[in-house]
């Protein structure tokens, strides 16, 4: 606000304006609209969505790296409550809408969960040929120890969806990093039962760490949108979802590492449990809420789960981005897992396979890095998506080829266009389906989408399996042709199609005179709470 005119706190309201009804002026004729019941904090009884209290004043200067504190907010007309950030203006109802730099620990709690969830996903599969020697297993079983992983995640959907809305972020993370300990040393401990360890309890505690990946995969916007305004929304969201394949990648690099020989497993899987114990820890003290709420948008109660299910899988635009998002997601984790066994057949090392997969996860994100402000700035959303899609199938398409040239540089290369290219994508869907559903509460979205991923990464990961060539697959077979024993030239083809036949749907989106159908309805619903509230106070922006 760069404006005041009057003061705020000594103004009153003028009359017949003190209930302002926002949002109805766009969307009243769309009988398919969502409405929600809201109650004032005052105790002045029911209101509608989009009515606000008197406001004094919106901190919105919430850059990613922005540097406001916790300190009462400068008033026209109002009075702070001191530090703790619960500040009211005089006038009856006042509210302060701010942001909080305790924001950042919960923040950076996110982001260390979802990187370690992610290496414990991956712990097995960046080295799978060692894993499966130590254990006395084929490479099939190693792939089931991802594929579990992932279908733990389906199963937890639910009730990461009923956490999350009525408990909010906090109960999610604490539940996540309970479960990362218990299946982090669990794992260990079978893994030091006898000279091969304990299979089905390695098992075991991979199941367990699955099911709390969704605690914290789903959480980030959720936690976007109640800590953050929308010109920090997109960035906060990209950083915490983006850690979860970056742990991915430190998987495929540094595992290999400390796993050279079967020997090495067990000192592996005990350096990652005394990481993930670490990272865990800090869970129990983050907050649970801002004092204040960051913005009107994040502050309104959100639509009951029942009504939210209802109207998503009634919305032609929600299938659209999420249809094309999950095959993306599914895709991308099959090849996460299955790298070091599309490339092992042409004689690639594990450790050459190893910085393939983390070439597709680094370079991913370091571009969205850069690609996430600016969209979140421009709010070019639908643009972006209509953008990235396309190169990430045809960067599949290139990729089918790749292993045969026994170049690295092929694989190397077009990795790192596809990961640009999808992980660019990741957090633009994840808050423009928030846009487009609003007030769907944002956990709704983001777990449905993550959970299609997970499921149909491991059925990928199966078919990939399953379609794989006769023959070991390690490179000792390497006939030097085009198809040696234990390729996986079949499983190319088949993600190849599949990141093929997806690609028409975002494209569609706004056409058919559906324009209407994928505007910003958040950020309109901010806009239009910040216009109400200048009418109620006489404030007037230059």
């Amino acid at each position: 606000m760069r404006g005041l005119k009057g003061h705020g706190g000594a103004s009153a309201a003028p009359p017949g304006v003190s209930n302002v009804s926002i949002g109805s002026s766009t969307d009243s004729k769309d009988n398919n609209e969502l409405k929600v019941a809201q109650t004032n904090d005052s105790g002045d009884g029911p209101r509608r969505i989009g009515e606000v209290d008197a406001l004094h004043e919106v901190r919105s200067d919430d850059e990613l790296l922005g540097g406001e504190g916790d300190s009462a907010p400068h008033h026209a007309g109002t009075q702070g409550a001191g530090n703790n950030g619960a500040d009211v203006g005089d006038a009856p109802g006042g509210r302060v809408y701010k942001v909080y730099r305790r924001r950042w620990f919960g923040l950076v709690q996110l982001v260390l969960l979802n990187i370690i969830v992610s290496w414990d996903w991956l712990s097995f599969a960046a080295n799978s040929t060692t894993t499966s020697q130590y254990y006395n297993v084929s490479p099939s079983d190693i792939n089931w120890l991802s594929t579990a992983f992932l279908f733990a995640f389906c199963v937890a959907t639910p009730l990461v969806i009923y956490t999350l809305h009525h408990g909010g972020p906090k109960p999610s993370i604490i539940t996540a990093s309970v479960l990362i300990l218990l299946g982090n040393w669990i794992r260990y401990g079978a893994t030091k039962a006898g000279p091969h360890g304990n299979f089905g309890g390695v098992m075991f505690g991979q199941i367990l760490i699955g099911l709390a990946q969704p605690f914290v995969l789903s959480a980030p916007t959720r936690y976007s949108d109640l800590w953050f305004t929308n010109r920090g929304r997109v960035a906060a969201t990209a950083v915490m979802s983006l850690a979860n394949p970056f742990g991915g990648a430190l998987a495929q690099l540094i595992d290999p590492i400390w796993a050279g020989k079967p020997g090495d497993i067990p000192n592996m899987v005990l350096y990652i449990a005394i990481i993930s114990s670490v990272a865990s820890i800090p869970s129990f003290f983050i907050p649970a809420a801002p004092p204040t709420p960051s913005s009107p948008s994040g502050h309104e109660e959100k639509q009951a789960l029942g009504p939210s299910i209802t109207f998503l899988f009634t919305c032609p635009e929600f299938y659209m981005i999420m249809i094309p998002f999950t095959f993306y997601v599914g895709l991308f984790n099959s090849v996460s897992s299955l790298i070091n066994q599309i490339l092992q057949p042409y004689s690639f090392s594990e450790n050459e396979a190893g910085i393939a997969g983390a070439l597709l996860i680094v370079v991913g994100l370091v571009t969205s890095a850069v690609t996430s402000p600016i969209i979140d700035k421009t709010k070019t959303f639908l643009f972006a998506i209509k953008l990235q899609v396309p190169i990430v199938a045809i960067s599949y398409l290139a990729f089918t080829w790749a292993p045969q040239t026994r170049s690295i540089a092929a694989p190397y290369a077009i990795l790192s266009i596809l990961g640009a290219a999808s992980f660019s994508l990741v957090p633009v869907v994840l808050e423009y389906l928030i846009e487009l559903t609003h007030p769907v509460s944002p956990e709704v979205t983001s777990t449905i989408c993550w959970s299609g991923g997970q499921f149909l990464g491991a059925i990928f990961i199966l078919a990939s399996d399953a379609l794989r060539a006769p023959g070991k697959n390690d490179g000792t077979a390497d006939n030097h042709t085009t198809r040696p024993p234990g390729n996986m030239w079949k499983a190319l083809i088949l993600q190849t199609v599949i990141a093929m036949v997806v690609v028409p749907l975002p494209l569609a989106l706004g056409c058919c005179g559906r324009v209407r159908k994928v505007r910003m309805r958040r950020v309109e619903a901010d806009k239009e709470a910040s216009e109400a509230r200048n009418l109620e106070n006489g404030v007037v922006v230059s």
